[in-house]
């Protein structure tokens, strides 16, 4: 049994407690601590929602700081046992936390309805998830406080650490799945329990870790923890299931068909009919559908289909004599293991017919990178509402509906060539409404300056507040007469088929003019040609948005957002978004100052001592939460995949910071050169703001492993010296300690708890800006941060920065 507080012994000293084990330690802590955040971001997605799963980062890095407000407040009755002896306690305590955190989690009811009930619910979940956080930040914090000369080396090992778990995140959600990820966060805590214990001790730590491995090894295919509970509603147990690092998919019986469902929330149909003879039931189902306009004025043409997921769209192509069709599709699960593999009987190998090609890549990098030019460039309803390992805010889907992203479509067209882009709509439309924004201003980007004969819309039955399928067809030439006859004559079963009067038009170029054949929302921003000017005076903001702010899918303005308008519309759930966010940044305004700056500021040890210093940790903290979140965001055009811009960007800056804090103990032997490294850092953020966008547009279509190198020579230098302030700045003020004039008891915990503090507010900032003002406004403020924290080194004793060196 491991020994409780109560019977360990005082310990002899700080120094003598220090040893090989100690960086070690702390490298496993901080490497499960991260597994754990990024993992949960997973759970998070597919229990929830997707806007919930941000609530990981904010959940982290408040229980890190509450964690260390813990250790300053407590530090003299802390102080009894030595490190070792807190850390082999608490690190095996908080792997069982860990097990019973994952249990709650999968069990938990939460549904997308804002009520009393829902609340706290989440609450119970948000403050129980928060528990393990709290331990490491504990624990963190008076490792960092008794050993002042050691800053530099466990600050490194912890960044160390937290690469290396960023690095481990993907193969590991590939391999092991999103529940044994979390446990395996708990396999590596138990480890750091083993380092930190004293050789007797050591044997039931490493019992535990043996006893967690077991559990992975009998739940390795999710027979005995899986989710129970996700959206509110009890799982059934379905057909197929596997995780992956962009989402958990499985494989469902729904009535006499299957669906693939992602993330326990959006879903698209398996065909199940012979692809070259489709049966009648599926003909007069897939040909009423809007989408199949594209096939009606494309019959034989070359597709490309981005999003093609249980072959929909690919099905539909090939009956009607595509010849070639290019599929591309993300998520490697579907493509290659539902598709082409367990259930390639069920859709007649649709896949692997020779008249489809079909690529495991994001589709608009396919696009971007192809020789190829093609009849129709389609999307149906591509949106997984699935957050991936990157957090919740970057959704593969956004960049797919940027000005930019259409242009590369329009380039990737025959002379003749359309695309075809089906959205949910609604009463007051706003979805394919912003579809054709989109597309008209990326044709007046283009030179075209009248497209009001580019644009053909098309409902799948009248528009209602649940949401229609509609397609948006658009063109670099103007609709001919004969195209415009031909969707008409499908419609009305003059061309030989079926009439399909449940489709409507919304707008045709011809009969837009006259009154009732179009509707109103459509008709006025396609004749007005202004799409800025429409969605300024329009109820809902359709303006067109870029690659700089690529969040497509908001599209209530903020009092209807906390109005709640529409809320039975499948759009709901998207905006909602917004107001979470809102949310969550009051949630985590509250919390700090409830459980980090309040106890801290009433404390009789920390109110005697002067606040400015920990003004520099709280800019610190800010800028580098932005700057990483900001380039987070920017990569994952770059690089593809939002998990590959996580793992590249969070690894490269994490372990380039881990070096700049071991060298910063050896450079800064002057306060000059911690002058120096903020000066750098504000100057290369300036630089990159202007320059980066261009950068890697530019270079956009090189190879993979080009791109890792050039990721790495534009993050590596930077994130060197943003490695630098946090440990020079704890030195600082260590060198300080017991020293009343200069700073005060617990001021190293407090600087650490000020500093989680100011993540957890920037981390939701940092979004908030990127929606409201771009990405390029959230990387100056990053800047801008630091500008702050270059401006408060004054306030630190000039003689004791450095010192210690």
């Amino acid at each position: 049994m491991m020994a409780t507080a109560e019977t360990l012994t005082p310990p002899q000293s700080a120094a003598r407690s220090y040893s090989w084990s100690t960086p070690i330690a702390v490298a496993l802590m901080s490497f499960a601590a991260l597994l754990l955040e990024l993992g949960l971001t997973r759970l998070f997605s597919v229990v929830l929602f997707y806007h919930f799963a941000f609530l990981a980062i904010s959940i982290a890095l408040l229980g890190l700081g509450a964690g260390a407000v813990f250790a300053c407040l407590r530090h003299q009755w802390l102080s009894r046992w030595s490190v070792n002896q807190l850390g082999n306690v608490l690190c095996a305590a908080n792997a069982i936390v860990i097990l019973a955190v994952l249990e709650l989690v999968v069990h938990t009811a939460v549904s997308l309805h804002l009520n009393w009930p829902n609340f706290w619910r989440l609450t119970a979940l948000y403050l129980a998830s928060a528990v393990p956080f709290f331990i490491t930040g504990l624990l963190f914090s008076i490792v960092f406080a008794r050993h002042p000369a050691r800053i530099t080396q466990l600050y490194g090992a912890d960044l160390l650490g937290g690469s290396l778990a960023c690095l481990a995140l993907v193969p590991l959600l590939n391999v092991i799945g999103g529940p044994n990820t979390i446990l395996l966060a708990a396999v590596v805590v138990a480890l750091a329990a083993v380092a930190w214990a004293t050789p007797g001790r050591r044997l039931a730590a490493a019992c535990l870790t043996v006893a967690l491995l077991a559990l992975i090894a009998i739940n390795f295919r999710g027979l005995l923890i899986d989710i129970v509970y996700a959206k509110g509603m009890k799982r059934a147990v379905p057909l197929y299931a596997r995780w992956n690092a962009i989402s958990r998919v499985e494989v469902d019986q729904q009535g006499t068909g299957r669906a693939i469902v992602i993330d326990a929330d959006a879903q698209t149909s398996l065909m199940n009919t012979e692809p070259h003879d489709w049966s009648d039931a599926y003909r007069r189902n897939l040909m009423s559908a809007a989408p199949s306009v594209a096939n009606v004025l494309r019959p034989h043409g070359d597709f490309a289909i981005i999003g093609p997921g249980g072959g929909v769209d690919v099905l539909r192509a090939v009956a009607n004599g595509s010849t070639n069709v290019t599929g591309i599709e993300i998520n490697p699960i579907i493509a290659n293991d539902i598709m082409r593999d367990r259930f390639a009987d069920y859709t007649y190998h649709l896949y692997q017919i020779p008249e489809v090609h079909l690529h495991v890549s994001d589709g608009r990098s396919f696009v971007r990178n192809s020789r190829d030019k093609y009849d129709v460039v389609q999307m149906t309803l591509v949106d997984t509402w699935a957050s991936t390992a990157a957090g919740a805010f970057a959704l593969s889907e956004n960049n797919l509906y940027t000005v930019e992203a259409f242009r590369e479509y329009f380039d990737h067209l025959k002379p003749d060539g359309m695309i075809a882009i089906t959205r949910w709509e609604f009463t007051q439309p706003r979805e394919a409404l912003r579809v054709v924004s989109q597309a008209m201003e990326a044709l007046h980007e283009m030179g075209v300056e009248d497209t009001r004969d580019n644009f053909i819309v098309v409902s799948d039955g009248p528009l209602d507040t649940d949401g229609q399928p509609v397609v948006v067809l658009a063109k670099k030439t103007p609709f001919t007469l004969e195209e415009q006859r031909a969707v008409l004559n499908h419609i009305e079963g003059t061309d030989g088929g079926d009439a399909n009067l449940n489709l409507h038009v919304l707008y045709l170029p011809v009969t837009a003019d006259q009154p009732g054949m179009a509707h109103p929302a459509f008709a006025q921003l396609i004749r007005g040609q202004d799409a800025l000017a429409f969605s300024k005076a329009y109820a809902y903001n359709v303006s067109p948005v870029t690659d700089n702010a690529p969040f497509f899918f908001f599209t209530l303005k903020p009092e209807q957002v906390f109005r709640g308008s529409d809320q039975g519309g499948i759009d709901w759930k998207v905006n909602l978004g917004i107001a979470i966010l809102g949310i969550v940044l009051l949630v985590s305004i509250a919390a700090v100052f409830a459980f980090l700056v309040l106890p801290l500021a009433l404390s009789p040890e920390t109110r005697s001592g002067s606040s400015l210093p920990v003004l520099y940790f709280i800019a610190i903290g800010l800028g580098y939460i932005m700057v990483e979140i900001a380039f987070i965001q920017r990569f994952v055009l770059f690089l593809g995949y939002p998990t590959y811009a996580l793992t590249v960007v969070v690894f490269l800056m994490l372990l380039s910071s881990g070096a700049g804090s071991l060298v910063s103990r050896r450079w800064f032997g002057e306060p000059t050169r911690v002058v120096l490294a903020l000066a750098f850092i504000v100057v290369a953020l300036l630089i990159y703001v202007f320059v980066l966008p261009r950068l890697l547009e530019s270079m956009i279509g090189l190879a993979f492993v080009a791109k890792l190198l050039i990721s790495a020579l534009l993050l590596l230098p930077l994130g060197f010296t943003m490695g630098m302030p946090f440990p020079s700045g704890l030195r600082a003020l260590a060198s300080g300690e017991g020293n009343a004039t200069n700073t005060t008891h617990g001021a190293v915990e407090w600087a650490w708890a000020m500093n989680a503090a100011s993540s957890v507010l920037g981390s939701v900032l940092a979004i908030v800006i990127a929606i409201q003002f771009g990405l390029t406004a959230t990387l100056a403020c990053g800047a801008a941060a630091y500008v702050l924290a270059l401006l408060l080194l004054p306030t630190f004793r000039k003689d004791k920065l450095g010192s210690h060196s």
